[in-house]
């Protein structure tokens, strides 16, 4: 089947010495993995190497043979080039980081065409300013959305969160959060990126960090802690 759609660039890995295999998020059929021949030929090719940097939106043909093997673009183009993602080392930084989440977050082969509008449109917001340190952590935390186990809000009230139901008690359970922890996590909660991005101190970002990625470990099964986390430490500390 012939496909025309928009895609997200999760991660690439280099495979043998010239080609690519690319997972990508594409608006039309939720994930999907190419193989890219040649991809390191010093020969002039439509598929370019830096087409293929973490979170790079596309506008792709491809053939999708959809047996759960490797597919293939037949054309790849840059959907909207961005102007400072990649030559940024804070924003750099976050798109590795966040690329790396999605890649242990988005396992279905099927379309999610809210949680890619939503994703491209954060991708343009970061290109496009400046005040970015709570970036990522608005961004897993809205991404949950989408992927089923958004924090449940009627009773944000309550001193603790427990994480494993997702819901705001008044009791302290194993898995609650502390009362600190939970008020750090309320104060996220309310965070839009418009919002004054100094709002946490580097400590109380690390913990609030801390804090999401230990929520997608109790919701998603498989999910790793993501490699790239010192560096984002190191960048934002």
């Amino acid at each position: 089947m012939q496909v025309k759609t928009k895609a997200i660039v999760i991660s690439s890995l280099k495979f043998q010495e010239k080609s690519l295999i690319v997972k990508c998020f594409t608006l039309s059929h939720g994930l999907k993995s190419y193989f890219v021949r040649d991809a390191f030929s010093s020969r002039k090719s439509t598929q370019k190497i830096a087409y293929f940097q973490p979170m790079t939106i596309l506008e792709i043909e491809a053939v999708h043979k959809n047996k759960g093997t490797l597919e293939n673009f037949k054309e790849i183009k840059i959907a909207a080039p961005f102007h400072s993602i990649h030559s940024d080392i804070y924003k750099s930084t976050i798109v590795m980081f966040i690329s790396e989440i999605l890649h242990h977050a988005i396992h279905e082969e099927e379309k999610n065409e809210h949680l890619f509008t939503f994703l491209e449109t954060a991708l343009h917001w970061l290109d496009n300013h400046d005040e970015i340190a709570n970036f990522h952590l608005i961004l897993m935390l809205e991404t949950t959305k989408y992927l089923g186990f958004y924090p449940d809000i009627s009773d944000i009230d309550m001193p603790f969160f427990e994480m494993t139901e997702g819901i705001f008690t008044p009791f302290h359970a194993i898995s609650s959060l502390t009362e600190h922890e939970t008020n750090l996590f309320k104060k996220l909660i309310d965070l839009k990126f418009d919002n004054d991005q100094k709002i946490f101190h580097v400590i109380e970002r690390q913990i609030v960090l801390k804090i999401l990625i230990d929520y997608y470990s109790y919701h998603l099964d498989g999910f790793k802690k993501p490699k790239s986390l010192d560096v984002l430490k190191e960048v934002f500390s």
